[in-house]
């Protein structure tokens, strides 16, 4: 008798852990080399703006005074 061997399931792919502000968010290139995302790009750079450092900023003697100026603006 030969062994029959199981049929290989495809896996599917996961999607990553995403921050729950950014819930849904999908982001692709299209054949132009174009960003397509399905979330608005104000919402996204107030998010990057509120949750990530700066690094080029982060040299300057100034640096904290612009973080806490970013904030009173909104």
């Amino acid at each position: 008798m030969s062994k029959k061997s199981k049929p290989v399931k495809k896996a599917e792919p996961k999607k990553p852990r995403v921050h729950k502000d950014l819930q849904g968010f999908e982001i692709s290139i299209d054949q132009f080399g174009e960003l397509k995302s399905n979330m608005n790009i104000e919402k996204l750079n107030e998010f990057l703006d509120k949750n990530v450092e700066d690094k080029k900023l982060a040299e300057r003697d100034d640096y904290e005074e612009l973080k806490k100026g970013k904030k009173k603006k909104r």
